[in-house]
């Protein structure tokens, strides 16, 4: 008697196990499904933007080539997504892109709709306030919040080989050759510190050496010193673009009426 009931109170603590274990494993399915679906409404209203808007100017047509390229980027991604965090990273990929479409709109003279979601890292990389014109190495390098034939291409802000790049319109895409190399060129300390030096909200030279931004600059003299700089590197998407907090902000699939 003590056997069989023994035996029947292991048989159960198993089948509650294994059902805890079913249990868990659908729930996380589900939110990778939630988050497969969300990351594809991102893309699709890429598409649609890429495929029906066509740049006037070499600004708008830089901008509508640099979102072309995120949505085929965003594609490759969606197809091999199989966690929340890929799919956070095709939605990041795609928004990056509907930055472009604002961009291009923008340089058009047209509505540039309804305002995108801004995550951290661009938040802290600040953007161009000021129209700068500089020279490095002999090189002449210009910035401004603004399009215009002398500064064609536009970054929307962030991260780029762990450092901050600030969001506005540049004569050329600098911060390029660290994107597809991972690493930065010996000479972008100077360029960055020739180009930004004092404006406001953007960090110092030597903070954006250390991959600082200008919030962290600013925490670390108060705090005098610190880590810090590993709290801001890629996947903090999370927060600022988890659980389907975007469906409202561009009225269905049609970005904004546009």
């Amino acid at each position: 008697m003590d056997t069989t009931f023994a035996l029947i109170v292991v048989v159960l603590a198993v089948l509650a196990i294994w059902l805890l274990v079913a249990r868990s494993r659908g729930a996380k399915q589900q939110r990778v499904e939630d988050a497969k679906a969300e990351a594809r409404r991102w893309v699709e209203r890429l598409g649609g933007q890429v495929m029906n808007l066509t740049g006037t100017d070499e600004a708008s047509k830089q901008a509508m080539a640099d979102a072309s390229e995120r949505y085929t980027a965003a594609g490759a991604q969606m197809d091999q997504a199989n966690t929340v965090e890929q799919c956070k990273l095709v939605t990041k990929t795609a928004l990056e892109g509907l930055y472009y479409v604002r961009a291009a709109r923008t340089a058009m003279g047209l509505d540039p709709g309804p305002e995108l979601p801004v995550d951290r890292e661009q938040r802290e990389a600040g953007e161009v306030t000021e129209d700068r014109s500089v020279s490095v190495d002999g090189h002449d390098y210009r910035a401004s919040k603004r399009p215009g034939s002398g500064t064609p291409h536009y970054y929307p802000g962030g991260r780029v080989a762990g450092r901050p790049v600030p969001q506005g319109w540049y004569s050329e895409p600098w911060w390029k050759p660290a994107l597809v190399a991972g690493a930065w060129g010996v000479g972008s300390l100077l360029l960055f510190d020739a180009m930004f030096s004092g404006m406001h909200g953007i960090p110092s030279a030597d903070a954006w050496s250390d991959g600082y931004t200008a919030g962290q600059e600013d925490a670390m003299a108060d705090t005098g010193g610190g880590d810090g700089g590993g709290d801001y590197g890629g996947g903090d998407m999370g927060g600022d673009f988890g659980g389907g907090n975007f469906g409202g902000d561009f009225g269905g699939g049609d970005f904004g009426g546009f």
